[in-house]
């Protein structure tokens, strides 16, 4: 019992013991840890959440002047055109109208209306369906070109859903845009083009429209670029935006954080057919001129200056002596047109036009237009190293306008040696004819190939090897790097700067 008594005490011991040490070892562990442990920081925490911006206002006041817009067209239908059809078999129309082969083969091919069928073959049929928005009150609307281009009838589709038919009021196929007008008695609700000069990188942007057919949807995103040229016709100056635009959504707008119309949406960039980004409107400022002059007469007039222009390119510039690559070389001046009657001449460079800068082909082009035919406008010109300015009565600008051989003799040395050319006199004794051009030379490199004519060196006429070497001396002696060459192939002429201090 005192054994037991002693051994039971004894475990009591041991086991206190055990969970001194115990204690102890953890104090020890957890005293090393919280002196090594790095010190927790406060969590980073804000007060209140961030707002995330709502469209929900604009959308609200802006989608009853948003619309679908559906096209139809007279298109013959080819199930009962003439000629023998699928089911078509010789003494099969003799049968007799109730007989039950020729019920059963009707059927099949869908004519079960017989005369009725036929008498449907010269309805319109849906052929295009896009977006569009009205601009007045009384029910004039935009929308694209290509939305309407070959339609036949045109009905839009209100925010309500209502169906109104339209009238084709004008087009302008060279920067896509067409006027619709309904003929309701209502007052529409409608939109105004907005400054687009304000508009910025970075600004947001709201799309509303009618993709893939679904009816009014609502897309937002930011102007991710301006001024893009997309080679889809003469005045591109597109509004880049990165809010998602679909097929269908041709035509409609896109609004500022105001409710006014940046742009129209026109054209989308995508290798799968869908989305990817990247979508292009047409300026506020480019629709609401050509918009008023489809309503005002159904066509827009734009002024024409009558010359062929290429760009100035850094070679360019330095062989007639620009200090920047800018403005619009003219490569021709079309006879009897308004340039050529003013004086302007292959080898200008019209650097201005009523004293804004035109810093490319593109922007003559759009400047020049956005004058009435009639309307005289001050040209400035760079011609022989200085400034010159001539008055031009603009014409109109027509649909289609056309603009406007080697033979014996001795080949220049020059010409060879410096260009990578070889040359021979032209029969009409006007220019070098070349005869061929050497793989890699800076002729070859910039596209001259045999069979062009070289009308002038730094506007001097050249007939002979001579004259290109005196034009060359003279470049040098000037410090130019390069000179200019006038090349005529077949019916058209441009301008090729060629380096002139490489041998």
């Amino acid at each position: 019992m005192n054994r037991s008594g002693a051994s039971g005490k004894g475990r009591r011991r041991l086991v206190a013991t055990v969970a001194s040490l115990a204690i102890a070892g953890v104090v020890g562990i957890g005293a090393i840890t919280s002196a090594t442990a790095p010190v927790m920081a406060e969590a980073v925490r804000l007060d209140q959440p961030v707002q995330a911006p709502s469209f929900a206002d604009i959308v609200e006041k802006v989608s009853p002047a948003v619309v679908s817009v559906r096209v139809k067209a007279d298109v013959e239908m080819a199930s009962n055109r003439g000629g023998s059809g699928l089911f078509e078999m010789p003494g099969f129309e003799e049968l007799p109208d109730g007989h039950p082969l020729k019920r059963f083969f009707r059927e099949f091919r869908g004519d079960r209306g017989g005369e009725k069928q036929r008498r449907r073959q010269g309805r319109p049929r849906p052929v295009s369906q896009g977006s569009g928005f009205f601009i007045s009150e009384d029910g004039y609307l935009v929308t694209n070109n290509h939305v309407v281009d070959g339609g036949s009838s045109f009905t839009v589709v209100m925010d309500d859903g209502t169906e109104i038919d339209a009238k084709l009021v004008g087009t302008d196929a060279r920067t896509d845009l067409a006027v619709l007008k309904v003929e309701e008695e209502r007052s529409f609700t409608y939109v105004d083009f907005a400054d687009d000069a304000k508009v910025r990188v970075g600004d947001w942007v709201v799309a509303v429209g009618n993709p893939f057919g679904l009816g009014g949807t609502v897309t937002a995103g930011i102007v991710s670029a301006r001024g893009r040229d997309i080679g889809a016709g003469p005045y591109d100056d597109f509004i880049q935006i990165d809010a998602a635009v679909n097929r269908g959504n041709s035509g409609g707008p896109a609004f500022n954080l105001t409710g006014e119309v940046v742009g129209i949406n026109t054209a989308i960039f995508s290798p799968s057919g869908g989305n990817v980004g990247i979508a292009f409107a047409i300026p506020a400022s480019v629709a609401k001129e050509v918009v008023r002059d489809l309503i005002e007469d159904g066509t827009v007039e734009r002024g024409w200056l009558g010359v062929q222009i290429q760009p100035v390119s850094k070679d360019i510039a330095e062989s007639v002596g620009l200090d920047e690559e800018k403005g619009a070389l003219v490569a021709d001046a079309q006879d009897g047109e308004p340039a050529d009657k003013a004086g302007i001449r292959s080898g200008d460079i019209i650097i201005a036009v009523d004293g804004k800068t035109v810093s490319s082909p593109k922007e003559l082009a759009r400047l020049v237009a956005a004058f009435a035919p009639g309307n005289e406008v001050e040209v400035t010109l760079w011609r022989n190293g200085k400034t010159e300015s001539v008055s031009v009565t603009l014409a109109e600008m027509p649909g289609t306008k056309s603009l406007a051989s080697a033979g014996g003799g001795a080949q220049s040395d020059i010409m060879n040696a410096q260009f990578g050319l070889k040359v021979t006199p032209a029969e009409d004794g006007d220019g070098l004819v070349v005869t061929d051009v050497e793989p890699g030379s800076a002729a070859d490199e910039r596209g001259i190939r045999p069979g062009d004519i070289i009308r002038e060196v730094n506007s001097r006429s050249v007939k002979s090897g001579k004259d290109v070497e005196e034009a060359v001396s003279a470049a040098v002696e000037a410090g130019r790097k390069a000179v200019l060459v006038q090349i005529q192939r077949d019916d058209a002429t441009r301008f090729i700067a060629l380096p002139a201090g490489e041998g």
